[in-house]
């Protein structure tokens, strides 16, 4: 199969699909491997490397997207490169397109078959390729928060830690998943008073043993959550349904009863964010306010470790996209549930029905 690897054109977007590494692995069975030259400069992975294990370089994007029966990007497709994509052409890469409908739009256009990272899901209802990206971006969320809380930053001037004699800042972590439990990992690290929500017992147990005490569990309610929020000096949300909208847990009724100054940080933004004050940022201008209280809502926060992200994706992806090359994709998705669970776009067609419930279309049967 020939499988194209696209530069990331996202603002502020560096990482690659693929590492030398995993090129080497495709190219020992046969497959061709187009990188766009230039596409793993922001991973400080050089043309050279890509070649040296049997990728062909080619020019541009338009060449990628012409010759390759499989794309795989990291990020969205943007509207330039989704009008590239035709019938009888699969792409791979995250996709969230509960909050794209025009994305989703000029997909089922363009008659490529979609598979979304983010809704490849395995046996035990686990997201294996959503998790090494919720993992960096949970890490993420606490540094850059501690970071927004830094006066000069717009911040309430409180060291997430404190020192002896100063009481630590007030953590938040609202959803218990991946981002969450490394979001908090991070926040015990750093000495704050961390609390962590979320609305199953058993992962609240889970992460009580995982955390040995360093952290308070809390049964997420409505009203559990406004009884916090005037303690914390930094919210993170990590609310995630499979495929669907995030849910709001944060109205902008809510963000009155909050120290002024404090921070929200919303990982949940590329499902369209669970506050509702929540709207994309990027990297180059991460915040803004809204009364009174910072808000962090870049959509690709991984993107700012590439290295690290580049190699953690790839690790995850490449058993998928061997199979993909493998069996070619019809069979693969006959062969692997996980494969199908990420389908996301197919002839035209929203196949996955949440997705298809959070943009108001009917899912096909696949």
């Amino acid at each position: 199969m020939r499988i194209g690897i696209p530069t990331e054109i996202k603002a502020d977007e560096y990482r690659v699909a693929i590492t030398p590494a995993g090129v080497r692995e495709l190219t020992t069975r046969g497959h061709e491997v187009l990188v766009q030259a230039g596409a793993g400069e922001g991973s400080a992975m050089s043309d050279e490397q890509f070649q040296a294990q049997g990728a062909r370089i080619v020019p541009d994007a338009d060449a990628v997207f012409e010759q390759a029966e499989l794309v795989l990007k990291v990020k969205e497709p943007q509207t330039a490169e989704a009008r590239k994509l035709r019938e009888g052409q699969t792409l791979f890469t995250y996709l969230h397109l509960a909050a794209e409908p025009e994305l989703a739009r000029l997909l089922q256009e363009s008659g490529a078959t979609c598979i979304a990272y983010e809704t490849v899901e395995d046996s035990d209802g686990r997201l294996p390729l959503l998790a090494p990206m919720s993992e960096v971006a949970g890490k993420i969320a606490t540094q850059a928060g501690a970071f927004m809380l830094e006066k000069p930053l717009g911040g309430r001037g409180i060291l997430l830690g404190g020192v002896p004699g100063v009481a630590a800042a007030t953590v938040l972590v609202i959803g218990g998943g991946v981002v969450g439990m490394n979001a908090a990992t991070i926040a015990i690290g750093m000495q704050a008073d961390v609390f962590v929500f979320d609305r199953s017992i058993d992962r609240l147990r889970e992460l009580e043993v995982a955390f040995a005490g360093r952290a308070s569990t809390v049964y997420s309610s409505a009203l559990a959550v406004e009884e916090m929020l005037p303690a914390a000096d930094l919210v993170i949300g990590a609310v995630l349904i499979h495929g669907a909208r995030a849910p709001r847990v944060v109205t902008r009724e809510h963000l009155k009863l909050m120290k002024r100054n404090a921070v929200l940080v919303d990982v949940s933004i590329d499902q369209g964010g669970c506050f509702e004050t929540s709207r994309p940022t990027t990297h180059s201008e991460p915040t803004y306010e809204v009364d009174g209280i910072t808000h962090y809502c870049v959509t690709n926060m991984p993107g700012a470790v590439p290295i690290t992200s580049t190699f953690a994706l790839t690790n995850a992806t490449l058993p998928y996209v061997t199979e993909l090359a493998e069996y070619g994709v019809e069979e693969a998705l006959q062969r692997n549930d996980a494969l199908r669970h990420g389908l996301n776009v197919r002839a035209g067609q929203i196949t996955h029905p949440a997705v298809a419930e959070a943009l108001g279309a009917g899912a096909v049967h696949v």
